[in-house]
């Protein structure tokens, strides 16, 4: 049984893992319980995966009567989790976080049967700290979030698992495909499947700074919902889009993976996803961690790679295109600082991330 939902970088990781176990043991059975209305009710059965839907609602972290009506549901979630985990009878229950998570994992708990979860950040989440003490392993993506669990919990540093088709292109190969001369620089700049606004206003004065610059390219993707927008203010600030020859703009990248493996350099937010791809593709990065994550749990991440050498970390509050522009300067004139920092990136990445956690459920189910 798999359980994980609330944002996709719960779901991910949690079909990941459950996807790896259907590779592995084709003839297993895997069951997902996530939470009714969320996004995991979505994506879980298109990946094929049953679904089992909980009625749950997440804690206010002010005082609020919702809380009360949260707590309810939580204890209720406890109850109906047992019944499932009754019925399926599943050789280990593994969780990846979420407020859907708690209700599942101690239930399976409580009935004595092996849980694993699995934490993404550097700053674990609450119901994870909650549920580290009661699990039989907790799997990390980074070393630094050990010291924010208790000693008894008995933890395995593995990592985040990546697509397989991060790993799989070349960097020769993937240049060649988009159509990037081999010497050149390029940069790769997002803010998520959505966008970031503030990394889109940014670029907009980096690119019209580096338009038509001789041996350095950009891809930047807006978002669906600013790719318009972006248009008319580049034609306002005497951006030429059609002209410039240097600069790709889309406002979706399907081929991520490839663009990971051709790009030099990365200007993106600081999810955990994010960093195990850009880490397993050896890319170095400026992060500019979104404000409002949970915590501030992707400024933790940042720093994680800032501390090795393989990023440097723009606050969202201090970012304006003059500032990135500057920093991106500095680095495209010093290679050999670039070549260091994509030494550290490739370093810090886990591609064996997922054979490590499904080697913990085989340790867990004995």
């Amino acid at each position: 049984m798999v359980t994980g939902g609330g944002t996709g970088g719960h779901i991910y990781p949690a079909l990941a893992i459950a996807q790896g176990l259907l590779k592995k043991y084709p003839a297993a059975q895997v069951l997902y319980i996530g939470r009714a209305g969320g996004l995991e009710e979505e994506l879980v059965p298109r990946a094929g995966i049953p679904f089992y839907p909980l009625a749950l609602a997440g804690l206010k972290r002010r005082p609020s009567p919702q809380n009360l009506v949260a707590l309810y549901r939580a204890a209720r979630g406890v109850w109906v989790a047992r019944k499932v985990l009754k019925e399926f009878r599943p050789r280990a229950v593994i969780g990846t976080g979420g407020y859907v998570c708690g209700p599942v994992i101690l239930a399976a708990a409580l009935l004595g049967l092996p849980t694993l979860i699995h934490e993404q950040n550097a700053l674990p989440g609450l119901t994870n700290r909650l549920l580290a003490p009661f699990v039989t392993r907790v799997a990390l993506t980074f070393e630094e979030a050990r010291r924010y669990l208790p000693r008894r919990a008995r933890v395995a540093v593995t990592g985040l698992p990546v697509r397989a088709e991060v790993l799989s292109w070349r960097r020769d190969e993937a240049r060649r495909a988009m159509g990037i001369p081999p010497e050149a620089l390029l940069v790769l700049s997002f803010g998520g499947s959505q966008g970031a606004r503030s990394i889109n206003e940014a670029m907009l004065e980096v690119l019209k700074e580096f338009q038509g610059r001789e041996g350095v390219y950009f891809l930047h993707v807006t978002g669906p919902g600013q790719y318009e927008s972006f248009l008319q203010q580049a034609a306002g600030s005497g951006l030429r889009m059609t002209q410039n020859g240097n600069i790709i703009l889309v406002p979706y990248l399907h081929e991520m993976p490839r663009a990971l493996a051709a790009a030099d350099l990365a200007i993106c937010r600081a999810g955990a996803a994010t960093l195990a791809e850009l880490t397993a593709a050896g890319l170095p990065a400026v992060l500019v961690p979104y404000p409002f994550a949970t915590g501030n749990h992707q400024e933790h991440n940042a720093r994680v790679l800032e501390k090795a050498g393989a990023a440097l970390v723009v606050p969202d509050r201090q970012l304006t295109g003059r500032l990135l522009a500057e920093v991106l300067r500095g680095l495209l004139e010093q290679p050999e600082r670039l070549r260091a920092m994509s030494r550290a990136s490739r370093s810090m990445g886990r591609p064996q991330a997922l054979e490590s956690i499904l080697a913990l459920v085989e340790e867990i189910m004995g």
